[in-house]
């Protein structure tokens, strides 16, 4: 399946358990040897009160994560396709948290993403000095200089930093470097933000375990959040990602931030796995 370009691999596992090593699913995604993916999205039975499944999330690297923002609409439209479930919203449970994902008849899927924080030791990031934990922005020094991030947690960690022109950005160089920042102990997906206007903004985002994606909802999510909070933006924020289109709704803090976007389903198939 994809959303915005962001593709996966879906794996129905509500009949038998999720069994697969981090080798086994990097070789899946390998593109040349396997099926190829972004990431991988695994389905399972509800393990909590007033949850519909358990949405489990892989990244390319065999890695599991706790979020993923476009992941979640392609997995609802997978469960109804599936006829796991007729909900038009389903409540899932990730390791990031409990979520809320609804399918509209015009094919967008709006994802209730939750709270996000914004609090350093939450995201996690570890400042300079703890006075810094609930600053807007961080000074972070790379190999390249200095450079002025936010950070946001949407389920998962994002380092947020505005760019004059996201086509020209360091996006693989200092992307990888922020994302193995020492600041950030359980690593971080690294936006890289050009504000357009007060509702729109050109993203680019490089996921933690997979590198640089055609989009990525969280990072879309995080990327708003961060341009609200620093008053560049106001909601609802259009985010063009080299994927395609997403728009998010934020009333600011305290409030749980909204993800809307298409999703769909591009093969099906049947692979034998090497023990």
């Amino acid at each position: 399946m994809q959303g915005a370009g962001n593709d996966f691999v879906v794996l129905d596992c509500t009949r038998a358990p999720f069994a697969l090593s981090a080798a086994q699913l990097k070789r899946i995604a390998d593109r040349r040897f396997g099926v190829g993916c972004d990431q991988f999205l695994i389905v399972e039975p509800a393990q909590q009160p007033g949850a519909d499944f358990t949405y489990r999330i892989f990244n390319a690297d065999g890695g599991e994560v706790e979020s993923c923002g476009n992941g979640a609409r392609a997995f609802v439209r997978f469960v109804r396709e599936k006829q796991l479930t007729d909900k038009s919203v389903v409540v899932v449970d990730t390791a990031g948290g409990r979520i809320s994902l609804a399918a509209r008849a015009d094919g967008n899927v709006v994802v209730d993403m939750g709270v996000p924080t914004q609090s350093a030791p939450k995201v996690p990031f570890t400042p300079k000095t703890p006075e810094l934990n609930d600053a807007v922005t961080h000074a972070l020094p790379l190999a390249q200089g200095v450079r002025e991030i936010s950070v946001v947690n949407v389920g998962n960690p994002h380092a947020v930093q505005i760019v004059a022109d996201v086509e020209t950005a360091p996006v693989h160089t200092e992307g990888r470097e922020i994302e193995q920042h020492a600041q950030f102990p359980a690593r971080v997906n690294v936006g890289f933000m050009q504000v357009l206007n007060l509702h729109e903004i050109k993203l680019r985002v490089w996921e933690r375990g997979v590198g640089e994606t055609l989009a990525c909802g969280t990072g879309a999510c995080a990327a708003a959040v961060a341009g609200i909070t620093r008053g560049v933006l106001r909601s609802p924020v259009v985010v063009h990602a080299r994927g395609g289109d997403l728009e998010i709704e934020w009333a600011g803090a305290g409030n749980a931030v909204r993800l809307i976007g298409p999703a769909e389903t591009v093969f099906e198939g049947v692979l034998e796995i090497d023990a």
